[in-house]
Order: C-alpha cells, then sequence, then structure tokens
C-alpha cells in the first residue's frame, strides 16, 4: 500500500484507522542502528496513534502540539511537586507520550499527504527547545528540592548542553549528506542495542526513578556520561564525513 493513503468518501473511523495502520506498517523508515526503544517500542506506539490521528483528521501540527503539552505537563510536575514515588511517574509517562506523539506526527504528515516544510520545521524547532528543557528544568527540580545534591544539577546542566549541540549536529550533518546523495550508514541490531543509553524514550522513563532518590541520580549521571562520549565520536565522525564530501566537491570541481 503505497503513501499517501486514498480513502473512499464517506468510510467510517474504523475502516480509515485500520486501513492508515497498515500503510504506516508497510512503509516504516528504515530501523538499522536506531536505539531499541525508539526503533522497537516508540516507533510501533506512534504508528498506531498516528493511524488514530489520521483517521480522526488531525493535522501534523495539531499532533506536534499534543506532543508538547505531554512534554510541558511533565515538566510542570517536575518542578511544582515534590519529588515522590508517583510524581516520578506521572513525569515519565508523560514525557514518553510525548515522545511517542512526537514519532507520530512525522507518520500522520506521510501517511495523509500532508508534508510540508513548516511541519518538518515546526517539529524541528518543538524538540530544540523540549530535548534541553528536560535537563535545565530538571537542574532546577535538583535545586529546589535536593539542594544537597548540587552536583546533579551541574550533571544536568551539562547534559542538556551537549544535548542541544548533539542535535544540532545531527540535523545539519544529515541535510548535507542527503543534499549531496549519499547514504547514511546506521550499523545494525547490535548498534541499536548498544545506543540505547542514547535513547530518548530511556531518558524520559529515568523519570519514573525521581522519587526513589539516590537510583535516579546514580541513572541519569550514567546517561548524561554516555551522552557526552557519544556525542564526542559522533561529531568527530560527522566532521570527517563533511571533510569528505568538501574535498570529493573539490575534486569534482577542479576536474570541471
Amino acid at each position: 500500500m503505497s503513501l499517501p493513503v486514498v480513502l473512499e468518501p464517506g468510510s467510517s473511523w474504523g475502516t480509515r484507522f485500520t486501513t492508515y495502520r497498515r500503510a504506516l506498517a508497510a512503509a516504516q523508515k528504515p530501523g538499522a542502528g536506531v536505539p531499541a526503544y525508539m526503533r522497537w517500542v516508540n516507533r510501533g506506539a506512534a504508528r498506531v496513534v498516528a493511524a488514530a490521528c489520521a483517521a480522526f483528521g488531525w493535522t501534523p501540527n495539531f499532533v506536534s502540539f499534543i506532543s508538547v503539552c505531554f512534554s510541558t505537563l511533565g515538566l510542570i510536575v517536575l518542578l511544582a511537586l515534590e519529588p515522590v514515588w508517583w510524581t516520578g511517574l506521572i513525569v515519565g509517562s508523560a514525557l514518553a507520550v510525548g515522545f511517542m506523539f512526537d514519532s507520530a506526527d512525522g507518520q500522520v504528515s506521510r501517511v495523509t499527504g500532508a508534508s510540508s516544510k513548516t511541519g518538518e520545521w515546526v517539529d524541528h524547532v518543538a524538540d530544540a527547545f523540549r530535548s534541553p528543557a528536560i535537563h535545565f528544568c530538571t537542574a532546577v527540580a535538583v535545586m529546589v528540592y535536593r539542594p544537597e545534591s548540587w552536583w546533579l544539577a551541574v550533571v544536568a546542566l551539562v547534559y542538556g548542553w551537549v544535548t542541544s549541540g548533539q542535535f544540532m549536529s545531527q540535523i545539519l550533518a544529515e541535510q548535507f549528506v542527503r543534499a549531496a546523495g549519499r547514504k547514511q550508514t546506521r550499523g545494525g541490531n547490535l548498534r541499536s542495542f548498544v545506543l540505547l543509553p542514547t535513547d530518548p524514550g530511556v531518558l524520559c522513563w529515568s523519570f519514573v526513578l525521581w522519587g526513589l532518590g539516590a537510583p535516579f541520580m546514580v541513572f541519569y549521571t550514567f546517561l548524561a556520561a554516555v551522552a557526552v562520549a557519544h556525542s564526542s565520536m559522533s561529531l568527530r565522525r560527522r566532521y570527517r564525513d563533511l571533510r569528505a564530501l568538501d574535498a570529493a566537491a573539490e575534486q569534482g570541481e577542479s576536474r570541471a
């Protein structure tokens, strides 16, 4: 079944949902090398959500708005309520649902033929604000509720800084490589599991531990350390890839 999907006029919601879900399942992006949670959990859940949203007639931008609302709810709870087990559960769940809807908006645009530069811009801008906001809000919450663990606020600030830079690096490098007509190599299943600590979904669910104190601190610090290490390796690789593209372009110009 090709995308976008053309439906019969007057079809029921159930028919629209089933048709959209099948079309999305048959046209999923390659998953090789994508972090495991995003690849095997979030994309599948987002596919169902996207089919339901498309069946309701919701636009991709509206789905992006819902994603931002859930993420914002999680951060408000993180900042406004004492860190106990149930607040952590709310924060983690809200952030994870926001991440799921963030994956669904692009699928809605593909299955309905509503892809646009504006929608892509909205999606990337929302991610650019949301990713560091999670860590900056964590830093504030630590200083408000656990000031004796001030070092964790520093970890969160570094984590947010690295996340922001890595996001920009990834977006720009992917655009340059794609414009050059080069295929991106992402690795296989092993890489998906190796990259699991860098998965945004794992970060979201880590906040389930927020109310438990030490377990959250240890796990969050581990994720931050992995993010720093992964970013340093990724930046070096991206730089080499782009230098190779520049060299190939210069060589092509000299031959011309």
